[in-house]
């Protein structure tokens, strides 16, 4: 099979927005995805971009799938050339909270609110409140070029934000796991106990009784 080109992807990546574009011309199209639903410890990330269809990026793809170099690169890209972007964190503290869920739907929300009429691509979730029309797409990321520009845009900023937590806390190697289930990290829970950047709910099945 021969390979992909880069202007074959873009096509691709954006036949969802191409699609809607026709029905809601008007609509500025966007995309939601978040980052750091699973980790240990470290907040819930997520982005709402969107970019018009004349300053498109070649390149932009699920974050997932991309180098760290890679989204490296392109985050400053689609900073400039977004006619929206905006990110939202939820905390440790709050995640406990209200679960994590619900601290996702809500950072969601917070991402979205001052873009309002917007057509809004979200990967997967549903049940948000949005000021605008929503279509949800399971495995959007790797479909929707708004959402894979929107999961870069998440995935370096917490990135960049567990690479600074390091420095605070070496023990955990969040350089390395960025807040993850590690075998390293939770053998460093289990040794050190946690810090105020763990998820209590996510980790109390690793720590002793008299650790919890």
């Amino acid at each position: 099979m021969a390979r992909e080109s880069a202007e074959e992807k873009l096509i691709r990546m954006t036949e969802i927005e191409r699609e809607i574009a026709l029905s809601y011309p008007s609509c500025p199209i966007a995309g939601i995805d978040e980052v750091g639903r699973g980790p240990l410890a470290g907040p819930v990330v997520t982005a709402c971009v969107s970019i018009p269809f004349s300053k498109l990026i070649p390149g932009v793809d699920d974050s997932k799938k991309l180098s760290e170099k890679k989204r490296e690169s392109l985050y400053p890209l689609i900073i400039e050339n977004a006619r929206y972007s905006k990110t939202a964190w939820i905390t440790p503290g709050e995640i406990d909270e209200i679960n994590i869920l619900n601290a996702t739907k809500k950072a969601m929300e917070i991402c979205a609110s001052d873009l309002a009429g917007a057509v809004f691509l979200v990967d997967a979730v549903t049940g948000i409140s949005l000021p605008g029309h929503i279509k949800s797409l399971v495995h959007g990321d790797a479909i929707s070029y708004m959402i894979a520009a929107a999961s870069i845009v998440a995935k370096v900023e917490r990135d960049r934000y567990m690479v600074e937590l390091d420095q605070r806390y070496p023990m955990y190697g969040f350089i390395r796991n960025k807040g993850y289930g590690t075998k390293e990290h939770i053998e460093a829970i289990r040794t050190f106990g946690p810090c105020p950047e763990h998820r209590m709910s996510f980790i109390r099945k690793f720590l002793p009784a008299s650790k919890v």
